[in-house]
């Protein structure tokens, strides 16, 4: 388990101390929750970045075609690093 040593101003210190926020679960709470937050954020931008690129909808074969093509290429890659 790693440690981690933070400095904070005493008045923050203190208000976090006493709404419980210092022990080891609270702050791996918060980490989580940051973490979870900033990765769905990532995600939002990402998202309105291919909203932008304003292309066509894919039809339920082109998304199939393109899973299939990524499987069978994961798959040769495999096959090779056996060898």
């Amino acid at each position: 388990m790693t440690q981690v040593t933070v400095s904070l101003p005493d008045d923050l210190a203190l208000r976090a101390r006493n709404a419980g926020l210092l022990s080891d679960d609270a702050i791996r709470q918060l980490l989580e929750d940051a973490m979870r937050q900033e990765a769905g954020e990532r995600l939002r931008q990402t998202l309105a970045r291919i909203d932008d690129l304003n292309l066509p909808p894919m039809s339920q074969d082109e998304v199939q075609a393109e899973i299939d093509a990524v499987r069978a290429a994961r798959r040769a890659a495999h096959d090779a690093d056996r060898r």
